[in-house]
């Protein structure tokens, strides 16, 4: 059995009808928190049983811009559709259908896994490690930051309570992380297409495509801008959703903080591989941050 289209679609299908009878059926009474735990400890089982059977590990990968979607609209029927879930909702909506054409396009939903996945299974070369950490950080951890890193929408009123200026800093906020993050992945995907010659080279880029790596555009500030709007928009999310409450700390903010210690160790990860691939990419991470933007 094979990761592909095919497979892909069973996939889905079979996470979509877990969902549904989740919340609408034997634990329709449930709260929401306690109703996408359910969803989550059944899409962690399908993601392995598919990942054994394919030897395909990126199938967290596949829901990562679907299904924390599908939970902030579970905490927005949980509350009645009261403006300020919905208004959340309809954000995480907006970065889940940008995340999901950034994936397609890239062949995520062809079968394609993610490069990352083979390498770190040849560096720990044990199968009963391969098979633990695919178990507890690939399937379990990663699904459980779904959970964490929307859970700050769960303490949103489920009243129509009136918008502060913080509210509002917070919407606009997350359009400029989304907007950063929708440039940089644009600019990377033009720049990689137009390296293997899938689509027409531009000659002020030639230096960057003989050295292998972008170094323009978004990237001469961050050599992954494209976290930092990820970050972004997720830090955004939470500031939202404490704007109605009398304090900026709740416990919530462990998600995105969760979700920045994934990134940093992402980051450090590919750029180990990065690294020995590009010899010049060590001159590049003296001149731009890691994801936050150095601009001098």
């Amino acid at each position: 059995m094979k990761a592909n289209r095919t497979t892909i679609l069973i996939f889905f299908v079979m996470v979509a009808i877990l969902s549904g009878f989740v919340v609408i059926g034997p634990f329709a009474q449930e709260s929401a928190l306690y109703q996408i735990a359910n969803i989550t400890l059944g899409s962690v089982l399908i993601s392995l049983c598919f990942s054994l059977l394919t030897e395909d590990y990126s199938w967290t990968d596949r829901l990562w811009s679907t299904l924390p979607v599908v939970f902030t609209w579970i905490y927005a029927y949980k509350a009645g559709f009261s403006t300020p879930v919905v208004v959340a909702a309809l954000l995480a909506t907006l970065w889940g259908a940008r995340l999901t054409f950034n994936f397609a396009r890239r062949g995520g939903y062809r079968g394609e896994e993610d490069y990352r996945w083979k390498i770190l299974k040849q560096k720990i070369g044990n199968p009963v490690g391969w098979f633990f950490f695919n178990v507890f950080f690939i399937a379990f951890y990663q699904q459980f930051l779904f959970i964490a890193f929307t859970s700050p929408i769960g303490i949103l009123p489920s009243s129509n309570a009136p918008f502060s200026p913080l509210s509002f800093i917070a919407i606009f906020l997350f359009i400029c992380f989304l907007s950063i993050e929708t440039i940089a992945d644009q600019q990377q995907y033009t720049f990689q297409q137009a390296k293997y010659q899938l689509l027409p080279r531009k000659d002020k880029l030639e230096d960057e495509y003989a050295q292998g790596f972008r170094s323009s555009g978004l990237f001469t500030y961050s050599r992954h801008p494209n976290y930092f709007g990820e970050l972004g928009v997720w830090w955004s999310i939470y500031l939202f959703s404490v704007s109605f409450h009398s304090s900026l700390l709740h416990y919530t903010i462990a998600g995105p903080l969760l979700l920045t210690l994934l990134f940093i160790g992402s980051t450090i990860f590919t750029e180990s591989i990065t690294s020995s691939k590009y010899p010049a990419y060590a001159a590049y991470k003296e001149k731009a941050g890691a994801i936050l933007f150095r601009f001098w």
